[in-house]
């Protein structure tokens, strides 16, 4: 019986969650190179100065990553390498072109796949939620016919459950080519997505279900918050949907170097994509409901306060007009001298009240 875990299995297991990156260097690259007999895995670490490389647990390893031999895969994974020397360096034995490194370089891409013959580029982003704050980071994978590339700007925790995968034989990854290995890195940038949009609908749902409370209605910085999951969805959106053209060029077979049965798993990471808008699409039209519904209540809340004032007003206006006559220095007033006037005028002021309130009361008004 094989000792190997079916693909499925393997796909099913993966890792949402991002792992702990607080111990691990700011600066690296993490090579692996494997085949079905072969495999091997190490950590180079730059200088101060970047001019060469040494490994961080065995400094008799070269000074540079290994080169794959023929029939192995190699994956370069590259975190929070900024100097462009170095990159040119490491990525000369690969021809990778020099319009990829200044894209790698850049903060700021949006998700795309270009094809230079040898190999595929694609530029993609993720999104996470610290302090509340939906915060980005610029991904990019470049795929060969033996190799494949990752960059991050900063560690992520991203592709750790894959690096532990391939360390063991029961997934099966080794036995498959570097495009199937591509396919990991996609599909698990895309199970970080649902991850975001998981709390973004949390941060919606919690102001859906609140939005008529009291307290949240004269929280002052509401409309702001649900302004900031609008703009959220924006962003979002921005990058999902031009990520949904990068899979659907990918799974018509547009490029050679993305072969094999990758192409039907893609269709699976192209499904997902198309749940993540159809999902982001409802949440995003919830939060402009939210918007209107917000600004209607407020508005609601404003007419009552400005309903109960015009009561009081009006309940003042024939005792102001009664206390006026009767402020008026006129002697020929002939309730001026009656023993019971000062009370017969007390009597019909509350009896004006008390019919306005009757009034008012019948009509709705309080």
């Amino acid at each position: 019986m094989s000792n190997t875990l079916p693909v499925s299995t393997a796909l099913d297991e993966h890792s949402l969650t991002r792992t702990d990156v607080s111990h691990v260097p700011l600066h690296a690259i993490h090579q692996t190179i494997y085949s079905a007999d072969t495999f091997f895995q190490t950590d180079y670490i730059p200088s101060e100065d970047n001019s060469f490389l040494y490994t961080e647990n065995n400094p008799l390893q070269p000074a540079a990553p290994h080169n794959a031999s023929s029939g192995e895969v190699n994956w370069l994974h590259f975190v929070g390498i900024h100097n462009p020397e170095l990159l040119k360096k490491v990525l000369a034995p690969y021809g990778i072109h020099e319009l990829v490194i200044e894209d790698i370089l850049s903060p700021k891409q949006r998700p795309k796949v270009e094809d230079y013959g040898d190999y595929l580029f694609i530029a993609t982003r993720v999104y996470q939620y610290n302090a509340g704050k939906l915060s980005s980071d610029q991904v990019y994978l470049i795929l060969g016919n033996d190799f494949v590339l990752t960059f991050q700007q900063r560690p992520l925790g991203l592709f750790s459950s894959i690096r532990e995968h391939l360390a063991d034989p029961r997934y099966g990854i080794r036995q498959k080519n570097a495009s199937f290995l591509a396919y990991r890195f996609i599909d698990r940038l895309i199970d970080d997505y649902f991850i975001t949009l998981d709390q973004y609908n949390h941060k919606v749902e919690s102001i859906d279900k609140t939005l008529f409370s009291d307290g949240v209605a004269g929280d002052s910085d509401l409309l702001g918050r649900i302004h900031r999951l609008k703009r959220d969805s924006v962003r979002l959106r921005r990058t999902l949907q031009p990520l949904r053209e990068v899979l659907l060029q990918l799974t018509r077979g547009e490029f050679a170097t993305f072969h094999g049965e990758s192409n039907i798993y893609l269709r699976d990471a192209y499904d997902h994509v198309l749940q993540l808008l159809e999902s982001l699409d409802a949440s995003r039209d919830m939060v402009m409901s939210m918007m209107d519904i917000h600004l209607s209540f407020q508005s609601n809340r404003l007419n009552q306060q400005m309903r109960v004032l015009t009561v009081i007003t009006l309940l003042f206006m024939p005792l102001t007009v009664i206390t006026g006559i009767y402020g008026m220095n006129f002697d020929n007033m002939p309730e001026l001298h009656w023993h019971y006037g000062y009370f017969m005028v007390l009597g019909l002021m509350v009896s004006v009240v008390v019919g306005l309130l009757v009034f008012f009361y019948k009509r709705k008004w309080l």
